[in-house]
This record gives structure tokens, sequence and C-alpha cells, in this order.
């Protein structure tokens, strides 16, 4: 199974907080953050943490039905 990753760019002020948080999922592209794959292994922690710590709330992880499971609360 896989998660879903997503960066909303009009929400996205480029921190690189995702990057320095798990490079080998998000990478700086002009400015703004991207995932380097939409799609990544069910259970990567680094990807809930970068979700969380985000200061725009940039990011989303959704789950393999589509739930959004990050950011948390």
């Amino acid at each position: 199974m896989t998660w879903h990753l997503h960066i909303d760019s009009d929400r996205c002020i480029g921190s690189g907080m995702c990057a320095g948080t798990a490079p080998d999922l998000f990478v700086l592209d002009e400015d703004r953050s991207r995932p380097v794959s939409e799609h990544i292994p069910e259970g990567d922690e680094r990807a809930l943490e970068a979700a969380d710590i985000c200061p725009m709330l940039a990011i989303t992880v959704r789950d393999a039905d589509g739930k959004e499971i990050a950011p948390r609360d």
C-alpha cells in the first residue's frame, strides 16, 4: 500500500522544513517545495512529521483510501 503526498503550491512559502526533515521525499524547486514522488510507502513517519511542521500547513498526506492522515491535530 502507498500514501499520497500533496503540496498546495498556493500555500507553500518554500521554507524548506519538509526537505530538511525528509530530503528523499521533498525538494525545493523554484522557491517552492514539491514531493519527489506523489506516492510513498505506507507508514513513512517522516512524511507525517513534515506535514505537521510545515508553517503554512501546505502538505497533506492521504492513505490508500484517500483519507487525510496529516497534518495531524
